[in-house]
């Protein structure tokens, strides 16, 4: 009794914050809750229009088409099929994201007509002329990063936590993204991202998000800022359909070839 006595007149003289969570288990906690609000969509499908905007501001648009696949215990599927314009009709992008080991990306030429394998040393590369890399378009995975809480701020308005994580995974492009999640929701409504010198390389906004099947958000505008390089890219979403039905035979190397 006098020890338990002592531990606890002794726990009253540290001070309130030394036993509270650190700042890493913060923003691992805000991570979870982020990942476990958008678990259970299953499979979908979605357009979108791929704007591509120059350092001098000249402008050009493709027309894709996306389909997602969640599965279980580990990362997403997905597929993206370029419809418009006609030198980039049929090229398709096949990507198998993991939580604990490299992801597995492909992409279909129709002009070569061959399936060319992303290798993970080149993730980092700009996606079809894009200022979105291979990188960025696999599904956010809990046990790809560490995670540090930093502080509360506003986006918009909207209180939100600002959590930086850090690339545990092989050939990142980044040192640290800095996500801007808000506190309601938990939707990802900003993202920086530091290159490899500690610099800031890029900013991703979304916006005008809407909800489905009353539980899953989506941003149906992705704004990707390039600072080092001046250009842009600005994703436009629409027609999301869930439970369409497609399963894990959409999603082959040999359906790339088929892609209409």
């Amino acid at each position: 009794m006098k020890k338990l006595l002592l531990t606890l007149s002794l726990l009253s003289l540290l001070p309130l914050n030394s036993l509270a969570e650190t700042a890493e288990e913060k923003g691992l906690a805000i991570a979870k809750e982020a990942e476990q609000r958008n678990t259970g969509w299953n499979n979908s499908k979605a357009k979108m229009v791929m704007k591509l905007i120059s350092k001098s501001g000249d402008t050009s648009s493709r027309q894709i088409r996306v389909q997602s696949l969640e599965v279980e215990n580990d990362g997403d599927k997905s597929l993206t099929i370029f419809d418009e314009p006609k030198d980039v009709e049929g090229t398709a992008f096949l990507s198998f994201s993991h939580a604990q080991r490299p992801d597995e990306q492909w992409l279909y030429l129709p002009a070569l007509k061959r399936v060319k394998r992303i290798s993970s040393s080149n993730k980092s590369g700009p996606f079809m002329g894009s200022e979105f890399s291979f990188e960025d378009l696999s599904s956010f995975e809990l046990e790809k990063y560490d995670y540090k809480y930093l502080h509360d701020d506003e986006v918009d308005g909207k209180p939100v936590y600002v959590v930086e994580s850090y690339p545990t995974y092989e050939h990142s492009g980044y040192t640290r993204l800095v996500n801007y999640i808000d506190q309601k929701e938990y939707r990802i409504l900003k993202t920086e991202y530091y290159d490899r010198k500690n610099a800031l390389l890029k900013t991703l906004v979304n916006s005008e998000y809407k909800l489905y099947l009353d539980d899953y958000w989506r941003a149906h505008k992705m704004e990707m800022q390039n600072h080092q390089k001046g250009k842009a890219t600005i994703l436009t979403w629409s027609d999301y359909e869930f439970q369409t039905g497609v399963d894990e035979r959409d999603f082959s190397k040999n359906a790339l070839k088929r892609i209409r």
